[in-house]
């Protein structure tokens, strides 16, 4: 039996979706999984032992272009899946499984969307959100006689032919600070960051600071070295594959709720998180190994991109807080106090 996943959403969506990708290959041992991700999103994914095959959609977000996408579509025909997933159920995503033409087509029930839909699948399922994301995603998988778990095991893998490269770049396993998200809602101030890194430094550690690669993230990353010139940042020409080998090597990750989170997390590498609009309860990383500090009542929640209120809801967070809790994790603590 030959089985296609597909997902067309973020970054840290694909890595929470790997607990289901797993179940999935444990429900039916004998079958080949393939994955399909945004082009974007190929790297976590194309080293995971559960996939036979990662495919790379082409995709710009928010316009359709079919031609683009044909040639792979085509492919993917010629593959002959006897069934297809599709674990958002979007237009995109209906359109797709619909042309794929596995002969069971499986998604969750979406309201809205193109009229026709609900008629690109064979089977629709009403799904209800789950405490986390990586739960939530087993509801549409409920069909196939798979349950959710109680504690998913979100894992991925990097590349191991980039692990010489990534030693260069970060030669120890150092504190790994990622400051910024594709929201700036979500994002600590950079003023808050420095004061960390005097603090940290003042307690024997040297954070290593990154960004995401868009300008409005480097120009972030940029006004925190001219705050803190002797700090030291990555390079900003990183691509995904090379950062996640690099991430690896990290002794701790500490960021916002952004993608490089559950890449840590999916590594193995122990987490600091900072919430402030979003929930930690449906997006902090799942383990003995992370935590994450609220910055308590926001009001920047629904699609804002930015802070609405007057200070940051973030600056709630204090540099001591985070500190404190870095200094547990590097004790064992987090898993002391959890047992």
């Amino acid at each position: 039996m030959k089985i296609l996943a597909i997902q067309f959403r973020y970054l840290g969506d694909a890595v929470l979706l790997t607990p289901a990708l797993h179940a999935l290959k444990e429900r039916f041992p004998d079958s080949t999984l393939h994955a399909l991700v945004p082009k974007e999103v190929t790297p976590l994914l194309e080293h995971s032992p559960d996939l036979q095959k990662v495919w790379s959609f082409p995709r710009v977000r928010g316009q359709a272009n079919l031609a683009l996408a044909w040639p792979l579509i085509r492919t993917l025909r010629r593959e002959r899946f006897d069934r297809s997933v599709d674990f958002v159920g979007n237009d995109r995503g209906a359109l797709v499984s619909l042309l794929c033409r596995a002969r069971e087509r499986l998604a969750p029930l979406r309201p809205g969307g193109f009229l026709a839909r609900r008629f690109c699948y064979t089977k629709t399922v009403r799904t209800f959100p789950e405490s986390h994301q990586a739960r939530s995603n087993f509801g549409v998988l409920s069909v196939w006689g798979i349950e959710t778990p109680a504690q998913p095991q979100i894992r991925i893998w990097a590349d191991p032919s980039l692990a010489a490269a990534a030693e260069e770049i970060l030669p120890g396993r150092e504190i790994l600070c990622h400051i910024t998200t594709s929201q700036p809602k979500k994002e600590w101030p950079v003023n808050l960051w420095a004061d960390f890194f005097h603090l940290a430094r003042a307690a024997g550690h040297e954070p290593v600071f990154s960004a995401g690669t868009a300008a409005r993230e480097q120009a972030v990353l940029k006004a925190l070295r001219q705050r803190v010139p002797e700090a030291r940042m990555l390079p900003a020409v990183l691509d995904l594959a090379t950062f996640l080998a690099v991430l690896k090597r990290a002794r701790l990750l500490i960021s916002g709720d952004t993608g490089p989170l559950h890449f840590a997390a999916g590594l193995g590498v122990p987490t600091i998180s900072l919430f402030g609009p979003s929930s930690p309860s449906r997006w902090a990383p799942l383990g003995l190994q992370h935590r994450f500090l609220q910055a308590g009542n926001c009001n920047c929640h629904g699609r804002t991109a930015v802070c609405l209120s007057p200070n940051s809801c973030l600056a709630a967070i204090a540099p001591e807080a985070v500190l404190q809790a870095l200094s547990e994790a590097l004790s064992g603590k987090f898993v002391k106090d959890s047992g």
